[in-house]
């Protein structure tokens, strides 16, 4: 019975050696390691199965469309699109489509809580996973204390000012200190982090009330101003200044902008393990509900860009302003209604996430078991969604974190980036090596079993990769031409030649890793203009060739077969890869270099607080610490024989 197969990357007898060092790093969990027969296993209990298509569609709409959009059109309009603002969202709707299909893919794959921190921790490694875990906590964290501390001065619109607010919902300054607090902003953050407790049908049908009334908001705008629009003859169109008065480039600038407008559709994704068909509606959630974002703002955008032009928008009340000139004041009560409802769903949609991303790394020991507590009755991470909850609250109470919001993109856009890199992981170079379950490590005398050094001993062949022998192979074998190879395999194979598996799986890893750096390369150089022309063309230029050569290379070799049995099959797969997923990688890469050095410089300081938990806790208490790596083709026959044994 020698099945069982040491990580080629291991050492020591019976391959139990711990990873240490940066081996650490790259050791990956297998797909169903949150399913529920390892979670009852480990002790952990699963959450309940209860989300719908409608229900995914109320949290992806919910904490995408914020109030963000009431005040957006109006400063992008002004300073980038113009006339052309619709078409600054479809484009930016079409940029945020590519980050949705590898959501998709992945989602449907491997459908469990944890979201881009558990599909890099499956494809990527535990370092990357890390990172990404630490970045989101902190996104959402942030997140949900920027949008609490903006819901106090729209109330105040409704209400007629802040001083019409109730004296303990009110913004007061502390004497002596100075700091502004926001009670109003606390108390919002404690009675979602109370309905989020409470379950998740609870929590999302009340979203789902407070996203309707959003849209009724929104609709409003658009058949009010649509009325308007024709009766008046849509003057904001009728300029001299024609469509683009920005050119090509302000309209892509304001694209750039308006992108963030479509983040939060991830946090469908992070709902995986409480979707009752995860394969199908999991791809359907965030289509629809990213689509239904885009349409909405565009014609939105369509109507208010139409009413007035857009030189004169008020930047700050563009929707409000836009009706008032034309003798309906009263409007600005129903967009004032809109921004408080968007505001509240993007409060829930932007806790809800968090409690499951801790919970997720729980389960896999880099943090604490107490944040992996799944409540028996409630079937959700109450501890977690405390947790989660009294520190958005805290921050929203005391801190202005309007100069912080910058950080929010930092962790979004880092996830998309590796999402994009994981599913071509996924199609090129899938693991082929899963952990042996703890349960099964006593099963076994690992001394007594043959062990290979590579996982691809899967036949009793290629037992020698890895020595002398195997070096010393060439990089094209000779082999039967008859054979019937496809894509670049063809050519050589008429004369003799083809890639032998091994080979295939470091060309492939390589030129993943290339485009990464062709994609810092050239969206640093490109954008950093105090460097010298020369250098920045030079840059440019190797930047661009690196994705050229990898998107021709990842085109040209054959994809693993492995692909069609990994995770959970039958689900969502992702179009037009290698392009797509490069095409991605390029432009988040793009839009993590503008953020700014201020914000990077805050960012980094988190992300090293990360780095000291991760080498203090994490590493040494990691659920992999002690895995002992089986080849996936042999994973079943293990378990197979474990029940046999234990029968």
């Amino acid at each position: 019975m020698g099945f069982l197969v040491s990580s080629g990357e291991e050492s020591g007898r019976g391959g139990r050696s711990s990873r240490v060092g940066f081996k650490a790093l790259i050791r990956r969990k297998q797909v169903d390691s949150a399913d529920s027969s390892s979670s009852s296993s480990s002790g952990h209990h699963q959450l309940a199965r209860e989300l719908s298509i409608p229900h995914l569609i109320s949290i992806g709409v919910g904490a995408t469309i914020g109030a963000g959009v009431y005040i957006l059109v109006g400063t992008v309009a002004r300073e980038h699109s113009g006339p052309a603002l619709a078409i600054s969202f479809l484009i930016a709707g079409i940029a945020a489509a590519l980050s949705a299909f590898c959501y998709a893919e992945l989602a449907s794959r491997c459908p469990s809580a944890g979201s881009a921190y558990h599909y890099s921790y499956i494809c990527v490694g535990e370092g990357v996973a890390w990172l990404i875990g630490w970045a989101l906590i902190l996104e959402y964290t942030l997140g949900g204390s920027t949008v609490a501390r903006g819901i106090s001065p729209n109330l105040a619109l409704l209400f007629g000012g802040n001083d019409h607010l109730p004296s303990f919902l009110a913004r007061q300054t502390l004497p002596g200190l100075g700091i502004v607090v926001d009670p109003c902003a606390a108390i919002l953050v404690l009675i979602v982090t109370a309905l989020l407790c409470m379950g998740i049908k609870e929590s999302i049908a009340a979203q789902a009330v407070v996203t309707g009334a959003n849209i009724c908001a929104m609709i409003f705008v658009i058949i009010a101003g649509s009325y308007i629009g024709f009766k008046t003859g849509w003057v904001g169109y009728e300029l001299p200044t024609g469509y683009f008065p920005y050119g090509v480039d302000g309209m892509l600038a304001g694209s750039a902008t308006v992108f963030f407008a479509y983040i939060g559709f991830d946090a469908v994704a992070s709902t995986a393990e409480e979707v009752k068909n995860p394969q199908r509606d999991l791809p359907l959630g965030i289509a629809s509900s990213l689509s239904l974002c885009c349409a909405l703002y565009m014609m939105v955008s369509i109507v208010i860009v139409g009413l007035v032009p857009y030189y004169e928008m008020d930047p700050d009340t563009p929707i409000s302003s836009a009706f008032a000139e034309h003798g309906m004041q009263w409007a600005a009560y129903v967009v004032s209604a809109g921004a408080v409802t968007a505001l509240c769903s993007t409060l829930l949609g932007s806790i809800l996430p968090q409690p499951r991303i801790l919970m997720a790394m729980a389960r896999d020991g880099l943090l604490p078991s107490f944040f992996s507590d799944v409540n028996k009755k409630t079937q959700v991470p109450v501890k977690s969604t405390i947790a989660s909850g009294v520190g958005a609250a805290s921050l929203a109470f005391f801190m202005d974190v309007s100069e912080l919001a910058g950080m929010v993109s930092v962790g979004t856009l880092l996830a998309f980036t590796t999402v994009a890199v994981s599913v071509l992981i996924l199609r090129y170079i899938p693991p082929n090596e899963v952990p042996l379950p703890s349960s099964l490590h006593e099963s076994f005398d690992p001394l007594s079993l043959p062990i290979h050094t590579s996982a691809y001993d899967v036949d009793g062949k290629d037992a020698e990769i890895g020595s002398i022998k195997d070096s010393a192979r060439p990089l094209l074998e000779k082999v039967d031409s008859s054979v019937d190879i496809p894509i670049i395999s063809s050519y050589l194979a008429r004369r003799g030649y083809t890639l032998n598996e091994k080979n295939r799986r470091k060309i492939a890893g390589w030129t993943i890793l290339l485009t990464c750096v062709g994609a810092l390369l050239l969206t640093y150089a490109a954008t950093n203009l105090r460097l010298p022309s020369y250098v920045r063309y030079s840059v440019s230029g190797i930047g661009v060739m690196l994705l050229l050569s990898a998107l021709i290379v990842l085109s040209c070799i054959d994809q693993d077969d492995a692909r069609h049995s990994f995770g959970h099959t039958g689900g969502f797969t992702c179009p037009f890869v290698p392009l797509l997923p490069i095409v991605c990688i390029l432009i988040n890469t793009y839009l993590l270099i503008n953020l700014g050095v201020g914000t990077w410089a805050r960012v980094s300081v988190w992300l090293v607080i990360g780095v000291i938990v991760y080498a203090v806790y994490g590493r040494t208490h990691s659920t992999l610490r002690d895995a002992v790596y089986v080849s996936a083709e042999h994973a079943e026959k293990i378990n197979n024989y474990s029940r046999e044994v234990l029968a």
